[in-house]
């Protein structure tokens, strides 16, 4: 072996240095700001700002308003994105850019320019109240701007597209031969897509359902705009303390109770991939 062949970089670790870089400047200010959390008022390492977050009723309701509105935003985009997606991967070739292009199209646009769209859609002289009232449905305009349903609309059209980009991807993966084979055997249409189509999607909604709930419960934009600052989620909650009143290290508590919610959902939906993986296998 040659000096040229000893001083070559190895093909597994050309990665390295990237991986490197970006765990120091992701783990190094997390550690920073979980040991803030724990910084008293009057010094030393306490729980006090842990203690003082559970012990005000209005921190814990917007506590579990996130998770809340991360489950409902999660589960919405499922139940749209999927009939997407499979329309997707079963449309003729020739269409499929179309359809890419509008799926992406949402993603090319600055989040606060689709929340501006949506502050007109949900006005009272907007354009949902304004076709209700012409098809006769509802006599005066109802409240959809400033509420909690307002939020979840406009965030479940926001991130749509991160429920759809993994399904496709499992729809794609899946052999068109095994749905040949079930009819061959005698399996319909709806009994293929229970008992080969679906579970061979679970990863891909696992792994949706993770990015769209993470997103969510991290979303400042939106539901500051949409809630018109009448509506308290751990964002705004964060914002408010650290930015807004100084309060650095109850504002790092929030972060870290935030982080531990979307931890936990992690975890949860990861034994529940692993489970599904056992079950295709």
């Amino acid at each position: 072996m040659n000096i040229s062949q000893l001083l070559r970089p190895k093909q597994d670790f050309l990665a390295l240095p990237l991986a490197i870089f970006l765990q120091l400047f992701y783990i190094v200010p997390l550690v920073i700001l979980i040991a803030s959390s724990f910084q008293a008022g009057a010094g030393g390492i306490s729980l006090e700002n842990y203690t003082k977050f559970f012990g005000n009723a209005v921190n814990v309701k917007a506590l579990t308003d996130t998770f809340w509105l991360g489950v409902q935003v999660t589960i919405a985009c499922l139940i749209i994105g999927y009939p997407v997606a499979y329309f997707y991967t079963n449309v003729h070739a020739r269409w499929k850019g179309v359809l890419t292009f509008l799926i992406m199209l949402p993603l090319l646009t600055s989040a606060v320019v689709r929340t501006f769209g949506w502050v007109v859609i949900l006005g009272r002289q907007g354009l949902i109240n304004t076709a209700l009232m012409k098809l006769g449905l509802i006599e005066e305009p109802i409240r959809l701007l400033f509420t909690h349903n307002g939020v979840l609309i406009a965030l479940t059209q926001i991130w749509l597209p991160m429920m759809v980009l993994p399904i496709v991807a499992s729809l794609s993966q899946i052999d068109s031969r095994l749905a040949a084979a079930s009819k061959s055997l005698g399996g319909g249409a709806w009994r293929t897509f229970w008992q080969i189509t679906f579970p061979l999607t679970l990863p891909g909604m696992i792994s949706g359902s993770l990015l769209v709930f993470a997103l969510t419960v991290s979303s400042f934009v939106t539901p500051s705009i949409i809630g018109g600052g009448q509506l308290i989620y751990l964002p705004t909650l964060i914002y408010q303390q650290g930015i807004v009143l100084l309060n650095q290290p109850f504002a790092a508590a929030v972060s870290t109770l935030l982080l531990i919610m979307v931890v936990a959902v992690v975890l949860i939906l990861g034994a529940f991939g692993k489970r599904s993986r056992r079950y295709i296998r």
